[in-house]
């Protein structure tokens, strides 16, 4: 029997920031669902058409706004911005890098109802182990 899936989404603007003076708005969607409970999704709308989307670990954007970390592909950090609390995200592809600031009390606040649905540590007994393997076996 397969389970429901159950999703905590939230649109939001980050900042792409281009120099020390300047950053260009860019819409932006963080996305997590109990059918995939370690990881999170931010998927930027470019103006290319088509999005782009960055998966990467819940607990490390979780610990991302307590203190700088991460290596290689994906680097967070809380930081100020003037008066504002912003989370820096820097992402690095063979396409490029990027760094962005997502206001970090609308990131915490999306962590809190992530962690409602899927609390920390219980992100295996959100997984439908039997349903992965009856349709890997099928």
């Amino acid at each position: 029997m397969e389970r429901p899936t159950s999703v905590v989404e939230h649109e939001l603007e980050l900042n792409l920031v281009l120099s020390p003076e300047h950053s260009v708005p860019v819409p932006a969607r963080l996305s997590y669902g109990s059918h995939d409970p370690y990881a999170v999704h931010i998927t930027f709308h470019l103006d290319t058409g088509s999005p782009v989307t960055w998966v990467f670990a819940r607990e490390l954007l979780v610990e991302g706004t307590f203190r700088p970390c991460g290596q290689g592909d994906v680097r967070i950090w809380p930081t100020r911005s003037g008066r504002r609390s912003v989370l820096c995200m820097a992402l690095s592809s063979p396409a490029g890098d990027a760094l962005l600031e997502a206001p970090l009390p609308v990131v915490a606040a999306w962590l809190e109802r992530a962690h409602r649905l899927v609390p920390p540590g219980s992100e295996t007994a959100a997984l439908d182990m039997d349903g992965s393997l009856a349709e890997l076996l099928a």
